[in-house]
């Protein structure tokens, strides 16, 4: 894991994204596993879960179980998610030699940029799920509905941070795009600091997700229902029983 915003400045994150920003969001993803398994899903293992933000909502009533990359990352997750399993490992190679109900693979889908790597991911789901389990997955954009765009937001105070992103295509015949991302970093000094990253992103048509996961032994899921508070695409897969 090489970008900056994951290893020595993740513990900015806090202060990049508002935790209570992502209860909504939280709700709805699991009204959406819950509709897919057709009960509640009593286990759900995410994926790259980052700093945490999004299951540090999922109440405790779920046994959740995060795994990420970056130990940098997992370290903030267990500051927002003090009572839950945390597991460090590679989404295209782990193995825990368990399954639960659910696998969630929400934003961090966006760092898996090859076909090849795409097909690995989801065969890492589908060996941690049990039969008739399900998997969704959250790509921020799909290339058909990309457009080139600026997100910004942060906090203000000492300390507080704020991040400019753009996002935009180099090459519109290959499969990425890029988010060039600019923060502003003040330390309770009130010391600040600029930094530049560049991040290379995954852009795939929805028929790749689609056909990744019914090569990974999935049924896709149809009639979900889902609101604002989510990506525009969402894929899900039921696992042959």
């Amino acid at each position: 894991m090489s970008y900056r915003l994951y290893t020595d400045l993740a513990p900015w994150w806090p202060l990049l994204c508002d935790r209570e920003n992502w209860a909504l969001q939280a709700q709805s993803i699991l009204s959406l596993i819950d509709q897919s398994l057709e009960r509640k899903a009593e286990t759900i293992l995410e994926l790259g879960a980052g700093g945490g933000l999004l299951a540090s909502h999922f109440g405790s009533d779920r046994e959740v179980v995060l795994s990420d990359i970056s130990p940098e990352m997992l370290a903030v997750s267990r500051a927002n998610n003090p009572e839950r399993r945390h597991v460090m490992g590679d989404m295209r190679s782990l193995h825990l030699q368990e399954t639960f109900d659910a696998v969630l693979l929400h934003d961090a889908v966006m760092y898996i940029t090859s076909p090849e790597d795409l097909n690995r991911v989801f065969a890492t789901a589908a060996a941690h799920i049990k039969p008739g389990g399900v998997l969704l997955v959250l790509p921020d954009v799909v290339k058909e509905d990309f457009e080139e765009m600026t997100v910004s937001g942060g906090t203000i105070g000492q300390p507080g941070a704020q991040l400019l992103e753009w996002h935009w295509d180099p090459d519109p015949s290959d499969h990425t795009f890029q988010i060039d991302m600019s923060l502003l970093l003040k330390d309770e000094h009130g010391t600040v600091k600029a930094v530049h990253e560049h991040h290379t992103m995954a852009l795939f048509d929805s028929r790749t997700y689609v056909l990744a996961l019914r090569q990974a032994g999935f049924k896709m899921v149809d009639g979900l229902i889902w609101d604002e508070h989510l990506t525009p695409e969402v894929f899900c897969g039921k696992k042959h029983t």
